[in-house]
């Protein structure tokens, strides 16, 4: 019975084993994350954090659980749901509650899609900015991003966050303004060719004295 109970013991794994293998787990998943994560070099702004939570609750209708900043958002589920408002369908699958990698799941998720709806990934946050706050600030400024990226899609009539993108403005011209102006360059560079080869003008020429 001794000689069983040593061999079904070395079977079973340890609570410490089981650690250590969350811990390896853990580090694997976020040693992208750590690499490319910038560095926190800007104060976190109180207000913009505000604006952005009141943004996220007037596209959802409904109010946000209370809490920090960051726990709100940090399961990723606020996030998902948000990015279904904006654009339908963007999550198909958003875990409401599970484990830490399941979670992370959702943060994935969510910046996949808003990468396709348009935010350039330059100005996506990393899941470890958000997970394990090491750039709360980054993730700020994704949804700043986001919330300026809706004005491009006209299909989405939601509210809006920051300050309205400037119109484009686009000047069409006929094809007689157009014949006209190319007339006007070839006379121009005409003349400047002939003072160039009168030595009166032209970069670059040397003065003979």
């Amino acid at each position: 019975m001794r000689v069983m109970a040593l061999i079904f013991s070395s079977l079973t794994p340890s609570v410490a084993a089981f650690e250590q293998f969350y811990e390896l787990s853990r580090i694997a998943i976020f040693t992208r994350d750590y690499i490319n994560a910038p560095i926190l070099l800007q104060a976190r702004n109180k207000e913009q954090e505000q604006e952005v939570l009141e943004w996220i609750e007037q596209v959802l209708g409904e109010k946000l659980p209370a809490g920090n900043y960051e726990d709100i958002l940090k399961d990723g589920v606020v996030l998902c749901q948000l990015i279904n408002k904006i654009a339908p369908g963007s999550v198909k699958k958003i875990q409401t509650k599970g484990t830490n990698f399941q979670l992370m799941e959702n943060i994935q998720r969510f910046q996949a899609a808003i990468k396709k709806y348009g935010v350039p990934e330059e100005e996506i946050f990393q899941t470890a900015d958000l997970f394990e706050r090491r750039n709360v600030p980054q993730v700020t400024l994704c949804l700043y991003s986001l919330g300026r990226i809706t004005q491009k899609h006209p299909e989405y009539t939601g509210p809006r966050l920051g300050p309205k993108m400037a119109d484009e403005n686009k000047r069409t011209f006929s094809e007689d303004q157009l014949r006209a102006s190319e007339g006007h360059l070839n006379l121009q560079m005409g003349f400047n060719k002939g003072a160039s080869q009168s030595g009166h003008g032209g970069f670059g020429n040397t003065r003979h004295m």
